[in-house]
């Protein structure tokens, strides 16, 4: 299941603050702010999508991640390569080191993570 851009916004600041009223999520909004409403909103559905859980302070709920940032974003890119990239991981890298503006350094540092990453999967075999 796939979070909304807005509810993705909403999420972004519930892995940034790890435990939240909706005070204080809504505080991390530039301005000009969103209904308070709206959010709560937001909220109720990501809960119903297993997103976000929450403890019950008296009338107040404190909102906590259930999901990890890296596993929804690792899913995230996961889907995109399978629907874009014919599923292929090779493709989405062609892609991405030719349509972005990847200086000398960038692809230096991405071509060493590949190595390192060759090199740990070769040993555990």
């Amino acid at each position: 299941m796939q979070l909304t851009k807005a509810e993705e916004q909403v999420m972004k600041y519930v892995w940034d603050l790890e435990k939240a009223y909706l005070k204080n999520i809504l505080d991390e909004f530039p301005d000009p702010k969103p209904a308070t409403t709206t959010i709560a909103t937001l909220l109720k559905r990501m809960i119903d999508k297993g997103f976000i859980g929450y403890n019950q302070h008296g009338s107040n709920r404190e909102y906590f991640p259930l999901i990890k940032k890296t596993d929804y974003f690792a899913k995230q890119v996961n889907l995109m390569i399978r629907d874009y990239f014919n599923d292929s991981a090779a493709q989405f890298a062609s892609f991405f080191t030719n349509e972005t503006n990847l200086n000398l350094t960038d692809l230096e540092e991405i071509k060493h993570l590949v190595d390192q990453k060759i090199e740990t999967r070769k040993k555990t075999k």
